[in-house]
Order: structure tokens, then C-alpha cells, then sequence
């Protein structure tokens, strides 16, 4: 490996010799449904296929693959609650490796269940991730173990690098790469492979608005540590950019952008519907990022998008579809006012079948919500066609002469 200060496209070079035989040389296809939404020629590298359902494994192999004999026996050690955890857990088991994962007592028993399936001695301590690390840290010196950063380390860093080498095999004449951003490994090592082997290439982070710690980062020219956030990209859900990545991100990467979550949760649908393909929040943000046309690729660009995980939880799930159908106007809740009369919720049900839509959910109330005497007001939830619909049934309903609010 390089020096500390540095990292090169050989040591990218060298990870791939170290981990393709035991890394799925995971697809990037090209979508005409997306490129038609999006406006760019889009190809989805789909990292959410990987053994462990993300990218992470390939940082965590390399690192694996680089110890010495004895380091091998003492074992390693990461903290973590999702898929650092499992790449880290099921690569060692594989090599005879012990594997020690601490991750928050807070954590999903899915995400628990499933790292000690893969061969790890999960550890629940602390509240987060910080007081989780604080104890693999603490371990790792009391047992001689190593540690294995989820991103602040340039043999992981190198690791992650191997997706932009296949990116330039898959994709002839590849223009753009839009890459999520947490600490800032995965956008690192990609950026590095890709810019030194063509500069022309732009380069693209999307970080979710919750914590957008490498742009805090850039304005600053060095880390900051921001105030805890909660997001449905929990993949990239990182306080502060690490020490080592922000001198390459800062080096390769052109441009970086945002996401909100109703950006986030409309990508997640958009994947599911369109591509059949499920992503976490995470995975899903550098789609979200080109299809609200945030970024300033200029049309018809040969754009890779990384889709680069595809952990999440069902329940999450489920509310996620819920908000990506709210935020594309397909599904809508309304409280509408009515004379308390027989008849009247059948006339305000038949306008609605009238415009084709489907009335899903229903809340009567009498007593709330400024009601008078006599009358009646009742939540309706109802599934449409999308945003034209809407209007089309908001015109109708206003000119027979009911009182309605839309509640967001």
C-alpha cells in the first residue's frame, strides 16, 4: 500500500487482484425507461446483488485479504449496524477468520440475526453508532485484533475503487458516474479510478440533506462532526466525513448534491416498479438525484448511477412504497366537509367513481376540525393515477360544491 496521504489507481489495481474471485461482477444495464424520466442514457450498477445485498463486502475484503498470517489468528473487529457488518462478517468466515461486530443495542434483530449468520460474535453496546465504535475500538486493542473501518481506510477505500474499474469495461464511452455519498469511501475510490484512467469523467456525490457531512466537509476544507439526524438513507447516515476520504473526494469528485426523503422514497418505488430492482434508502439516492434534476449533467449523458445496497427492512419498506406513492400524487388524503344527511356520503362516492378513483381508507368525525352543527367531516384516502388526476377530481369536487383540504 501507498503512503497514508495518498491513494492511486495501482492500489485499486492491486484490490481487484486481491478480491475478484470472491466478488460478484455485479451488472450495469442500460435503462430506457429511466434515461426517458431522467433525460441522461442511464445504467444501473447493481450492487444491491452482491452476496451480503450491498457494495461493502469489497472494501472489507481487501482489507481481509491484505493480513498477515498472525493478524489472521487474532481476528478482526468493526462497528456497525447493517452492511459493513455483514460484508466484514461473511468474508472472514470465509477465510477462517474470527470476526467480532459491535453494533448498537438499538439495532434491527433482522440486521443482528443476519451479521451472526454470516459467522460474526455480535456485541450489542452503547446507544449508537459512535459509543458502538468506542467499544470495537476498545477490544480491538484489549484482544490485538484489527480493526476495520467502513470507509476511513485506503485498503477499503481500494476495495470499494474496484466498481469504477468495471464501470469503464462495462460502459463504452462512460461520461458520468453518480455515486451516494456516506463517509465518503465508496465515492472515493470510485472517483480515483475512474478520473485517472479517463479525467473527462465527471464525477457526482448525492448525500442525503439530513447529513450532508462531505459537503460540510468542503465548505470547511476539513471534517466537521454534525448534530445526529435520522434518515431513510441510513446507509449513508455518517456525521462526519472521514480524514482520509475527504482529500480524495476533494481531489476527483466535480460536484455534489442533495436529496430529501420524498426524493428518496419516490427512487425507491421508481427502482421497484420500473427496474423490478430494490434498493435502500441509500441505494437509492443517486437515482433520486437525476431524476429530480438536481445535478448539472448536461442531457444525454452515458451516466452510470450506483444502486448500492439493498438492505432494508419490510415494515420500513412498506412505509417508504406508502411516502413514494404520496409524493408522486397517486395516493392523497382529503377532509372534506358534508351536510350530516342520508345520501350524502353516496353523492360524494359517486363523484369520486365517476374521475376513476379508488377510495382506500375513511375517518368520519363529527365533534373535530371546526365542524358545524349538522354537518360532518370525513378523511378520505384514495389512490389515483397521479398528479393529473388529482386536479381533475379537485376541479370536479369544487364545483359541486364541496369544501375540501388536502392533508399533507
Amino acid at each position: 500500500m501507498t503512503s497514508a496521504s495518498t491513494l492511486t489507481l495501482a492500489d485499486i489495481l492491486a484490490a481487484r487482484e486481491r478480491i475478484s474471485s470472491s466478488i460478484y461482477y455485479s451488472p450495469c444495464n442500460h435503462s430506457q425507461m429511466l434515461s426517458r424520466m431522467t433525460g441522461q442514457q442511464v445504467y444501473l450498477k447493481l450492487e444491491n446483488l452482491q452476496m451480503t445485498g450491498s457494495f461493502k463486502e469489497r472494501g472489507a475484503l481487501n482489507k481481509i485479504a491484505t493480513l498477515t498470517a498472525d493478524e489472521g489468528k487474532r481476528g478482526v473487529v468493526a462497528a456497525s449496524a447493517g452492511n459493513h457488518a455483514q460484508g466484514v462478517a461473511y468474508h472472514a468466515t470465509q477465510r477462517g477468520i474470527r470476526s467480532v461486530i459491535v453494533m448498537p443495542q438499538t439495532t434491527p434483530l433482522v440486521k443482528v440475526t443476519a451479521t451472526r449468520g454470516f459467522g460474526a460474535e455480535v456485541v450489542l453496546h452503547g446507544a449508537n453508532y459512535d459509543e458502538a465504535c468506542e467499544e470495537a475500538t476498545r477490544l480491538c486493542k484489549a484482544e490485538g485484533m484489527t480493526f476495520i473501518h467502513p470507509f476511513d481506510d485506503h485498503l477499503v477505500m481500494a476495495g470499494q475503487g474496484t466498481i469504477g474499474l468495471e464501470l469503464l469495461e462495462q460502459i463504452d464511452g462512460l461520461e458520468a458516474v453518480v455515486v451516494p455519498i456516506g463517509g465518503g469511501g465508496l465515492i472515493g475510490g470510485i472517483a480515483c479510478a475512474v478520473k485517472e484512467s479517463n479525467p473527462n469523467i465527471r464525477v457526482i456525490g448525492v448525500q442525503t440533506t439530513k447529513l450532508n457531512s462531505m459537503s460540510a466537509a468542503l465548505a470547511a476544507h476539513h471534517p466537521v462532526t454534525l448534530d445526529p439526524a435520522t434518515t431513510i438513507a441510513d446507509g449513508i447516515a455518517v456525521r462526519r466525513a472521514g480524514e482520509l476520504t475527504f482529500p480524495v473526494v476533494q481531489k476527483y469528485v466535480d460536484e455534489i448534491v442533495t436529496v430529501d426523503e420524498d426524493e428518496i422514497a419516490s427512487a425507491i418505488l421508481t427502482l421497484l416498479e420500473r427496474e423490478k430492482t430494490l434498493a435502500e434508502g441509500a441505494g437509492a439516492t443517486a437515482l433520486a438525484a437525476l431524476l429530480q434534476k438536481h445535478t448539472s449533467l448536461p442531457p444525454n449523458m452515458k451516466t452510470a448511477v450506483l444502486v448500492c445496497g439493498g438492505n432494508i427492512d419490510v415494515t420500513l419498506l412498506s412505509r417508504i412504497i406508502e411516502r413514494g406513492l404520496v409524493q408522486d400524487g397517486r395516493l392523497i388524503r382529503l377532509r372534506i366537509h358534508l351536510l350530516d344527511r342520508p345520501g350524502a356520503l353516496v353523492d360524494l362516492a359517486t363523484l369520486i367513481a365517476s374521475h376513476r378513483v379508488n377510495i382506500v381508507d375513511t375517518l368520519y368525525n363529527r365533534a373535530y376540525y371546526g365542524v358545524n352543527l349538522g354537518d360532518t367531516s370525513i378523511d378520505l384516502t384514495m389512490e389515483t393515477r397521479g398528479p393529473e388526476q388529482v386536479e381533475e377530481l379537485l376541479t370536479a369536487m369544487t364545483a359541486a360544491g364541496y369544501r375540501h383540504v388536502r392533508i399533507q
